[in-house]
């Protein structure tokens, strides 16, 4: 009775290896890949946002804030992505430097503030800032206007005191 004992497989030789390639010539292009908000996600985002807005009429002015805050997890049947910390993390790095949500968080806070202070504001200015907690992004905006015969708060902004840093 011979013992069967398995074949050891016969060790498979590797090809020689080629030496890298030399460069002889260089594209003309640097490629990037840049990652930014969509304009559905920016979309999605206010649409789900909720506003709270506070603030007073001075003799001088008007002095307010508003907060819209973005709960991410009422967005997980609109998006692909996950809708977790990390998530809220990356949003928030883009929607700081994103001008076209500076500019609608601002058309917003100036519509609560003409609302709030019953009377047209002018020559507002803007404090915008952005954070997240936990599965909550945040924008804050504060906002002093003066009073104005014409137009609003809204039309006449151009003195935005921060671009969007995130704090």
């Amino acid at each position: 009775m011979g013992s069967h004992l398995p074949a050891k497989p016969a060790p498979v030789a590797l090809p020689p290896r080629k030496p890298m390639a030399a460069v002889r010539r260089v594209s003309l292009f640097e490629r990037e890949i840049r990652v930014g908000l969509s304009s559905a996600a920016i979309e999605i985002l206010f649409d789900l946002a909720s506003v709270l807005s506070e603030g007073a009429r001075e003799a001088d002015g008007y002095y307010g804030s508003t907060m819209i805050t973005i709960e991410l997890a009422r967005a997980a049947a609109l998006v692909s992505d996950p809708c977790d910390a990390s998530t809220i993390r990356r949003l928030a790095d883009l929607v700081a430097g994103d001008a076209r949500v500076r500019e609608r968080a601002r058309a917003l806070a100036a519509a609560e503030a003409d609302r709030l202070a019953g009377a047209p504001l002018r020559r507002a200015q803007f404090d915008l800032r952005v954070r997240e907690s936990g599965r909550h992004l945040h924008i804050d905006v504060e906002l002093e206007a003066r009073w104005g015969p014409a137009g609003s708060a809204s039309d006449v902004n151009q003195d935005e005191q921060a671009a969007g840093g995130r704090s």
